[in-house]
């Protein structure tokens, strides 16, 4: 790892940088001279743009994290049901303070019902240490290189998310969510999870190799958040690997706030917003609160757009969807 660093004033909370190679450009170079001095580049076209795009863009990625244990309080209320996940994340921030170390977070498992806010809460997380963060969802795959890639010997193969989000991305330390962990499937000869094993592991990801590009890559930084409605399907060692939180749904208090924020955020978004009112109707958070967090943002976008139908900057509680049918009542409108 490089000495120089981005360092901001402590009073700001921006994030400190620090340079962090990720994998051996020694390495890379072998691989690409072997493959073109074998006649075999041409059949192998990918791998070698591959190759040569690593070698473009140089090894050493940003390691982020805070410059100060940053004021959450805001977070606490825009994910209330999230308590005890932030307060783990507070603590781990905290030991990185006034040290050089890198930020080292637990892999977290979140379990809970459809909705609750888990990948939001997982893009705050990002948003909070100031990384990127990239999605692999499990549900819909059955093959076991959406995470470590597949052999450059088949036809079609192409590398994993964890090398994309190292490699092509700008952090060391991505946020990288597997989401719906329980629903991966496995056939009889590949595991979705088996790359988990060692990536959940500090020391074992440090010489993470990707199946496409066979060249060793640290995702020791990588922070993982996964998600799951059930334990049950998860493996034992995986589980083992990770802080298991239970998250519930929103009290209606909770909800009530959560509704509020993302109110008064769609407004800061967009030109539009703001000429609406300031804050939302009493009555209109009464009837948000009954939605689950990720059907709040699309029922208010549907209601803000109801209200300026009716030429109104004023949102009323018959602009948003009808409960239960989960359409819009203009039906275009989503």
């Amino acid at each position: 790892m490089s000495s120089h660093s981005l360092v901001a004033p402590s009073s700001v909370h921006l994030p400190i940088a620090q340079m962090r190679s990720v994998f051996k450009t020694d390495d890379v170079e072998r691989k690409l001279v072997k493959l073109q001095s074998s006649g075999n580049d041409r059949d192998h076209e990918i791998l070698v743009n591959t190759y040569q795009r690593m070698l473009e863009r140089g090894s050493e990625r940003f390691a982020v994290k805070p410059s100060g244990v940053p004021d959450m309080a805001p977070l606490y209320d825009l994910l209330p049901n999230f308590g005890e996940v932030l307060d783990d994340v507070k603590r781990h921030v905290a030991l990185s303070q006034d040290s050089a170390d890198s930020l080292e977070v637990t892999p977290i498992l979140l379990l809970g019902p459809p909705g609750v806010g888990k990948t939001h809460f997982a893009r705050q997380l990002a948003d909070l240490l100031g990384t990127s963060m990239s999605l692999v969802p499990m549900s819909s795959m059955t093959a076991g290189w959406l995470l470590s890639g597949s052999s450059s010997q088949w036809k079609g193969s192409k590398p994993g998310k964890v090398f994309e989000a190292l490699v092509d991305g700008q952090y060391a330390n991505p946020v990288m969510v597997v989401d719906e962990i329980d629903k991966a499937s496995a056939d009889a000869q590949y595991d979705p999870l088996g790359a988990l094993y060692s990536l959940l592991e500090h020391d074992t990801a440090q010489c993470f190799v990707d199946e496409f590009a066979e060249v060793s890559i640290d995702a020791s930084q990588v922070i993982w958040v996964t998600t799951a409605n059930h334990e049950r399907g998860i493996p034992e060692p995986i589980l083992n690997r990770m802080n298991v939180f239970e998250i519930a749904a929103p009290t209606t208090e909770a909800a009530r706030k959560i509704a509020h924020h993302l109110y008064r955020s769609i407004c800061r978004e967009h030109d539009w917003g703001q000429r609406f009112d300031p804050e939302p109707g009493s009555d209109v958070l009464d009837q948000l609160a009954t939605l689950a967090p990720r059907e709040m943002r699309r029922a208010l976008v549907t209601a803000f757009g109801n209200a300026r139908l009716d030429r109104r900057y004023s949102i009323e509680p018959d602009d948003l969807p009808r409960a239960g049918t989960g359409k819009s009542r203009i039906g275009f409108l989503q």
